[in-house]
C-alpha cells in the first residue's frame, strides 16, 4: 500500500504541476506576446490555440486532476495518512472549482464567442474586440492559475507530510 501511495502521491503531483504549468504559461507569455501581436492576428491565434487545445494530451490533466487528486486522497486516510489526505483533498477541491467550474464558467465561453468573430477586421475594431477579450480573460486566468498553484503547493505539503511508514 505504501508504494500505491507513493506512486499516485507523485501522480498527483505531476499532474497538478502541469495543469498549473499550462495555465501560468498563459500568464507569463502567451497573452502577453498576443497583445503585442496585430489585433487580427492575436484574434486568429487566439482562435487556433482554443481550438487545438481539445486533446488528448491536455484532457488528462484538465480534467483528470481532480479525479487523481480524489483517488490519492481516499488512498492516503486509508493508510492512515490522514493529514496528506485532508492537503490532498484540499487541493482536489481547490482545483475543481478554481480551475476547472471556473475555466468551463468563464474562459470557455469567452473562448467560444471569440471564435465566432470573422477576421479580418478594420483595425479599430479588431483592436477593441481584442482588448475588451484579453484583458478579462487575463484577470480570469490569473485566478486560476492562483487556485492551480495552490493545489500544487497543497499536493507538495501532502508529499512531506507523508508518515515513513503509513499505517497498512
Amino acid at each position: 500500500m505504501r508504494i500505491v501511495l507513493i506512486s499516485l502521491s507523485l501522480l498527483s503531483l505531476l499532474f497538478a504541476g502541469a495543469i498549473f504549468g499550462f495555465f501560468y504559461a498563459w500568464v507569463c507569455s502567451t497573452m502577453w506576446g498576443l497583445d503585442q501581436a496585430d489585433p487580427n492576428v492575436a484574434i486568429q491565434a487566439m482562435q487556433a490555440m482554443n481550438a487545438s487545445v481539445r486533446n488528448g494530451v491536455f484532457a488528462p490533466a484538465f480534467f483528470g486532476t481532480p479525479f487523481v487528486l480524489l483517488l490519492t486522497g481516499m488512498v492516503a486516510w486509508r493508510a492512515g495518512a490522514r493529514r496528506a489526505a485532508l492537503f490532498i483533498l484540499s487541493g482536489a477541491a481547490i482545483y475543481f472549482g478554481g480551475g476547472m467550474l471556473l475555466t468551463m464558467s468563464v474562459n470557455v465561453p469567452m473562448n467560444e464567442a471569440l471564435a465566432l468573430i470573422e477576421t479580418p477586421l478594420p483595425e479599430a475594431e479588431a483592436s477593441t474586440i481584442w482588448s475588451e477579450y484579453s484583458s478579462v480573460w487575463q484577470v480570469w486566468n490569473q485566478i486560476r492559475t492562483v487556485f492551480s498553484g495552490l493545489t500544487l503547493l497543497l499536493v507538495g505539503m501532502a508529499i512531506f507530510s507523508l508518515p515513513h511508514k503509513p499505517r497498512l
